[in-house]
């Protein structure tokens, strides 16, 4: 039986959640595979239904993480006795006991944008951090024996950064377990898109950061409310712009402050985090998913919103033109006016939206769980390989 370690320590919100909760079902499913799946606390009860899945729960801060990866972690993989280590957290083990695969899943160390971002916002210690962070994750690359990307255009930006081969696994999707959950949205929730019955509702589903570019949808909403007059707009942002109310450290003040001077304190819903076996009532609700993000590696949002039979209005960045190709509208980065413009040429269009509605539910089939764990084994077999044929080769032969 093939043995895989999963290290998953890194994965306590966001995109690492996702990955977690959807990989490692559709990995315990392959028959003859073991997992052993070192992750942050809370998760684990939904994964704890596995015969073949071990689960080492354990909660430290980002620092002391690393340094127990680096220090702690190998002695554990040397002892569970697994062929494969399956890094998912940017960060590969310097000194792995067995062959290892690294899932970098993080632009913003490649992203120019988001240090230039953070010089103008004086996050001089942020800026720091993510540089050092960079350097580690650069040469995290050159320690895996294979490094995956979500994207061919982040593997290619990758390449480029690192001189090294990155391949490209799409993540995937499952429409059907995304919508599964018959439950309704919280009460407060419901509420707030009852009070907005009527009006034209464009979603944007981000804890708050920098490099999901908030500010410029915002500087779109006044922009937009000319553009439709006597049409009321509301914006829903599954996040609150307030201290404290987001994971991690990014300061939505600017971005409370930004609501204020533009005077669209009135278009802006801030509904907070939504759980997520219930982010698809969410989704049924809006009428058209708008994403300004100036750096991204895959974007499931996306996947999810076209899944949900919503048009989508997106930046121009690579990776979005891949996920969507041509079921979505594009408008330069950090362009509020083209923004703006592009949503309400959707809003006004008769017919537009519902044939790339329809594109875009039919693009979303194309990203399966299933054939990323499968792609994801193949590399494991293929690191696996070679070590048996040495092993094989040093046994005596028999006359």
């Amino acid at each position: 039986m093939k043995h895989l370690f999963v290290n998953s320590l890194a994965g306590s919100a966001g995109g690492g959640v996702t990955y977690i909760r959807n990989v490692i079902p559709r990995l315990a499913a392959i028959p003859g595979l073991r997992l052993t799946v070192a992750l942050p606390p809370g998760i684990g009860k939904e994964l704890s239904a596995f015969p073949n899945v071990e689960l080492l729960e354990m909660q430290m801060p980002a620092l002391r993480r690393f340094w127990y990866e680096q220090s702690s972690l190998p002695a554990v993989i040397r002892r569970s006795r697994a062929d494969v280590l399956l890094s998912t957290g940017n960060f590969a083990l310097r000194n792995s006991p067995v062959p290892q695969i690294l899932l970098s899943r993080n632009s913003i160390y490649t992203s120019t944008d988001f240090y230039r971002d953070l010089l103008a916002r004086h996050e001089y210690a942020t800026w720091m951090d993510t540089r050092l962070r960079g350097v580690l994750a650069k040469r995290s690359i050159t320690w895996a024996d294979v490094t995956v990307a979500p994207s061919e255009a982040f593997a290619a930006e990758l390449r480029r950064w690192t001189g090294v081969e990155v391949r490209a696994i799409h993540h995937g999707f499952d429409r059907d377990a995304f919508t599964s959950d018959p439950g309704q949205l919280p009460s407060e929730i419901q509420e707030k898109l009852r009070c907005a019955a009527g009006t034209l509702k464009l979603l944007f589903v981000s804890h708050y950061n920098y490099y999901r570019n908030f500010e410029t949808l915002l500087r779109a909403l006044p922009i937009l409310r000319k553009k439709l007059s006597g049409r009321r707009i509301k914006l829903f942002l599954t996040c609150k712009l307030v201290a404290g109310e987001n994971p991690g450290t990014y300061n939505p003040a600017a971005a409370a402050r930004l609501v204020k001077e533009l005077a669209v304190s009135d278009l802006v819903v801030e509904l907070g985090s939504v759980p997520y076996h219930r982010l698809h009532r969410l989704y049924s609700s809006a009428d058209i998913y708008v994403t300004p993000a100036y750096t991204e590696t895959f974007a499931h949002p996306l996947v999810e919103a076209m899944a949900s039979g919503l048009p989508v209005v997106a930046s121009d960045l690579a990776v979005h033109r891949e996920i969507c190709v041509d079921t979505a509208e594009y408008f330069p980065k950090f362009s509020s006016e083209a923004l703006a413009e592009k949503v309400a040429g959707v809003a006004r269009s008769s017919d537009g939206p519902k044939k790339i509605a329809a594109a875009g539910l039919e693009r979303s089939r194309q990203f399966s769980w299933e054939r990323h764990a499968e792609e994801i084994m193949r590399l494991s077999d293929d690191l696996i390989e070679p070590k048996t044929s040495q092993a094989l080769a040093r046994q005596p032969r028999r006359l």
